[in-house]
């Protein structure tokens, strides 16, 4: 089984002097190769001065994480395509288990332990140890459950199916996210790959948490939480992967349901003084209802949209609620 490590870099030559050596150290018998989303730093010309064996592939524009993937993936040929961010740090022994778990066909996505890599003792933000969303369509990870990092005692080292990989750092079929088409390019970035894991679930495809694979991620390297056009990202994708995927006899509910608690969510940020965030949820809505028509087009391609997407009715009443902020006391 042949594995390409690809990682997507935009004026990442720090990045990549810092994480590249780890990938390059412990990735035998994988191509690694980098796809850069048209840089204007020298961080190409630092790759082919100091791994000449890397494998370069420049794609015209800078397309975000979507189009960026999609473009230099076309011109990869692999039979598994790890996904890596250019802030990842990945450890000895990483690929070993993934040929074996792919030998199970149902399985298409792979999702490592991803650890923060400025405090190894815990989880990642971005994935943990694999995510999952409740009915309204809010996304929680096993290990971190919104703004709650659990440290990693082994509570979550065992393999299991989980609903999303995180697109910090998973592995994929090359015939299956062909079969996808892909990411969604619409989203530039953040949250596709729920998307793209949701699309797949609607055609009965598995996607797993790996425990063996373990990788330290920073987090916010190329976007950082505070930055209001994140969160208009992330509000106005997650209307769009509802949109999408949800059940037709669900889907008005969900999307009213969202509109009240975003409305709730740019209020906290007002009293809080993060009148931009505010303003961005605000754009996040407007650019989504101007796009419903295109987005709604999009729903035919998936003909069986799978009811049991959710294990957790409301991630937001039992957190703020309940006080349920640890994955495994969620109800």
């Amino acid at each position: 089984m042949k594995i390409a490590v690809v990682i997507l870099n935009w004026n990442g030559k720090e990045l990549l002097e810092k994480f590249l050596p780890s990938i390059t150290k412990y990735s035998n018998n994988a191509e690694i190769i980098i796809a850069d989303n048209a840089s204007t730093d020298d961080s190409i010309e630092f790759v082919k001065e100091h791994y000449p064996s890397v494998t370069i592939i420049i794609n015209k524009e800078n397309g975000g994480y979507a189009r960026g993937y999609n473009e230099a993936l076309k011109h990869v040929k692999a039979d598994v395509f790890a996904l890596v961010n250019s802030d990842i740090e990945v450890t000895k022994g990483w690929l070993d288990e993934i040929p074996n778990v792919f030998k199970d066909g149902d399985i298409t996505f792979i999702q490592p332990k991803i650890l923060d890599y400025k405090n190894k003792t815990k989880f990642e933000f971005a994935g943990a140890t694999g995510g999952f969303v409740d009915k309204l369509g809010y996304p929680y990870c096993r290990g971190r459950v919104f703004t709650e990092i659990e440290e990693d005692k082994g509570q979550h080292d065992t393999k299991m199916d989980i609903f999303w990989a995180s697109g910090a750092c998973f592995f994929v079929k090359s015939d299956a996210f062909r079969q996808l088409g892909g990411f969604d390019e619409d989203y530039f970035a953040h949250m596709e790959e729920i998307d793209l894991c949701w699309r797949a679930h609607n055609l009965k495809m598995r996607v797993v948490y790996e425990p063996s694979s373990v990788v330290y991620h920073v987090g916010g390297a190329t976007l950082k939480e505070t930055n209001p056009h994140k969160t208009y990202l992330n509000f106005r994708n997650s209307l769009f992967t509802l949109l999408k995927n949800t059940p037709k006899r669900s889907v008005v509910f969900l999307i009213f349901a969202r509109l009240i608690l975003d409305g709730v969510a740019g209020a906290k940020f007002l009293m809080e003084g993060n009148g931009a965030h505010t303003l961005a949820i605000l754009k996040s809505h407007h650019s989504f209802y101007k796009g419903i028509h295109k987005t709604l087009k999009k729903r035919q391609y998936i003909k069986n949209k799978t009811n049991n997407y959710y294990i957790h009715k409301s991630i937001v009443f039992q957190f703020y609620v309940l006080k349920r902020k640890v994955f495994n006391n969620l109800k």
